[in-house]
């Protein structure tokens, strides 16, 4: 697994230990991880390195049955601010892991972390439920969204030139306990620390600060929970089928104002949210992903509603208060004394 150190990649981690594997070999940098986030057990093995290396790649047993490639450089505006490293992060390491198992006999699958924001229409008005084989746009706001999509492309290219068996699982916004605010090193931007916005909610409204609601809070997002998202790439590896893409979503549209409203009533935050202007580079105003296809093909659905989800990483951002802290105190320097 590539990137079984991240947020995503370790509770997928866990889910796979429930199956008693053999072993899982997780590779990752630590970019925008933690160690001690990959799952303890005598049936995990860590390599901390990036799987562009080549040394690590030469050593990847050749008798793998499934793999998953859940590396990126995190996220949008951090390959903003640095383009060059989110090819490096991003596309390099797509083509590199797809050209090595492509040599590999006895893969099962590979499954393959996509964006469901590459793909999703730009709009600020009604919402339709993004499909598996909707029309790509060649403008993107951000090299994350277009490196995941030559991501997709040179998956496409392994399977039909050398029979490489991926799968593609385009993730909505995926959210829940494990994600470490600060978790890494300096990607360029205040976004190292405040990434994915429903972590940087429950943190801020923790302490009882103004959740910022870039346009209001108008933008909406299909949040799904992350114990969900490692049920359905499982379900990718075991019934999905090689060069099919499938959304792995909740298929239920939340608008930002409507998260940080239910992100405050479970922490009891009573500050009044912050109305700020639009994001410049942003386009994605309104968006959710059709659950049909996951739901038909590979029997999947999201079970965690949104109001259960967010009183879990409530909990567990309380549990681990100082670890988070920790993490995000390691930044201080390159942050605004506020820390907001």
């Amino acid at each position: 697994m590539v990137g079984g150190a991240g947020f995503v990649g370790s509770n997928l981690v866990l889910k796979l230990l429930d199956e008693d594997p053999q072993e899982i070999i997780v590779v990752d940098n630590l970019l925008s991880s933690e160690a001690d986030n990959v799952p303890s057990s005598e049936k995990v093995s860590f390599v901390c390195g990036s799987i562009n290396q080549e040394e690590i790649l030469r050593n990847l047993p050749e008798d793998l049955d499934y793999a998953f490639h859940l590396a990126c450089f995190h996220g949008n505006q951090s390959s903003i601010a640095d383009p060059f490293a989110d090819h490096e992060n991003n596309t390099l390491t797509s083509l590199k892991i797809f050209e090595r198992l492509s040599r590999l006999k006895n893969l099962s699958k590979v499954v393959y972390a996509a964006a469901g924001c590459a793909v999703a229409e730009k709009t600020y008005y009604d919402a339709k439920p993004t499909t598996e084989d909707a029309p790509v746009s060649l403008f993107h706001d951000s090299p994350y969204s277009i490196s995941k999509l030559i991501g997709e492309m040179y998956g496409n290219y392994f399977w039909s030139r050398f029979g490489l068996p991926i799968v593609k699982a385009r993730f909505q916004n995926v959210y829940g306990p494990r994600e470490i605010l600060g978790a890494g090193r300096w990607r360029g931007t205040p976004h190292t620390v405040w990434r994915n916005v429903t972590p940087t909610f429950v943190w801020k409204s923790l302490l009882q600060e103004a959740l910022p609601l870039e346009n209001g809070g108008n933008a909406s997002r299909d949040f799904i929970f992350v114990e969900d998202m490692a049920r359905g790439l499982i379900a990718c590896a075991l019934h999905g089928e090689p060069s099919e893409t499938y959304n792995l979503a909740s298929g239920q549209e939340t608008t930002i104002a409507e998260l940080a409203a239910l992100i405050n009533d479970a922490t009891g935050n009573p500050t009044p949210p912050d109305l700020k202007p639009a994001r410049d580079w942003d386009r994605s105003g309104k968006r959710y992903g059709s659950t049909e296809k996951a739901k038909v093909k590979l029997g999947f659905e999201a079970e965690v509603a949104i109001p259960d989800g967010i009183n879990r990483l409530v909990n567990w951002t309380k549990e681990n208060h100082s670890r988070i802290e920790n993490c995000i105190s390691r930044h201080d320097r390159h942050l605004p004394k506020s820390r907001s």
